[in-house]
């Protein structure tokens, strides 16, 4: 009570010593003052209190999904190893994969394998022609063709993925049958397919890593003698460099991940690689095909939820070195 007493004695002093009149206080006299409204939150306060609390709530959420997919995945994918007692040493560098003839069948080596070898030529194949497109957007092309190339680009990441699956089966499958012989199906026709999937990322996180880099960089080099492609080799993508591998290391995360499309492809058959042509498996193309005919709590079930536990570690690792190459660019 003393507060608001204090509060009403400053504010009706206030009214009262006003030398300029204004619009809401001319008609205000010192007794018409509303203490209790002017120490009660506003609409604004409780708008910001709400505000506060969807937002905590949303974290809250994707905290507890994230956790709760990760705890299921593991429980399930470990159950492999705790429960069907497979070693976990034969499990990643054994070839023979054939888990209902029991547990010295389940050895992932040919799925590991072709799912590092798919992702490796992909990014190797995309990184190149993603920076070359990026430099043409940014340092050579004018602002309508870099906007035109944009929509492109944007139009290629939204294509769904059996949609590349089937282009695939339908040109890359046969043209390599034709040139190389064989069924056509391997880790060249993945490959090939993964490229043109992974090429609109790696571009389009190139574009920003290029034009992160200062203007006054530029400047200075032209200003010492430099041409136009010595800016570029020497200063521009040197300084975007870290960037850039952050978008090729999101391209292969992409790559790594994509199921239907490499399954689509790459023949299917668990079989090591001898060559590009050969059918294989990935990780993803396994869990895929085989996930609907196995009976939850088999030995089968549990060895593809241990290949889905892979993936996921997979995906962890790469959102590493993620912050790891970002936090050395930032030195």
């Amino acid at each position: 009570m003393e507060n608001k007493e204090d509060l009403k004695k400053v504010v009706d002093q206030a009214i009262a010593e006003q030398q300029v009149p204004h619009v809401k206080l001319n008609k205000m006299g010192p007794s018409s003052v509303d203490i209790d409204k002017l120490t009660k939150p506003s609409k604004e306060t409780h708008q910001e209190y709400w505000g506060k609390g969807l937002t905590y709530f949303a974290i809250g959420l994707i905290i507890v999904l994230v956790v709760s997919i990760i705890g299921f995945v593991g429980y399930h994918g470990l159950a492999t190893f705790v429960s069907d007692h497979v070693n976990v040493f034969h499990f990643l560098t054994s070839t023979d994969w054939d888990p209902g003839e029991g547990k010295n069948h389940v050895g992932a080596a040919v799925m590991i394998v072709t799912s590092f070898a798919v992702t490796l030529l992909a990014a190797l194949i995309a990184t190149p022609f993603a920076i070359a497109i990026a430099l043409f957007m940014t340092e050579y092309s004018s602002k309508k063709g870099a906007n035109f190339l944009q929509s492109v680009t944007e139009l290629l990441v939204g294509i769904p993925s059996v949609v590349y699956g089937f282009l695939g089966l339908t040109i890359i499958v046969p043209a390599i049958r034709n040139l190389f012989g064989g069924t056509g199906f391997g880790i060249l026709a993945a490959t090939l397919v993964l490229f043109v999937m992974v090429l609109p990322t790696i571009t389009s996180l190139t574009v920003d890593s290029l034009k992160a880099v200062p203007s006054h960089f530029r400047k200075a080099s032209m200003a010492l003698g430099a041409t136009h492609w010595q800016t570029i080799y020497h200063v521009v993508l040197r300084v975007a460099t870290p960037r850039i591998l952050t978008a090729v290391i999101f391209g292969m995360a992409r790559a790594f991940g994509e199921a239907l499309a490499v399954q689509m492809v790459i023949g299917n058959a668990v079989l090591m690689p001898y060559n590009l042509v050969s059918p294989s498996a990935t990780l993803t193309s396994q869990l895929t095909s085989q996930m609907g005919n196995t009976v939850m709590g088999t030995l089968p079930n549990d060895a593809l939820w241990s290949l889905a536990l892979l993936l996921l570690i997979m995906s962890l690792v790469f959102n590493f070195l993620v912050k790891l190459v970002g936090k050395r660019g930032q030195k």
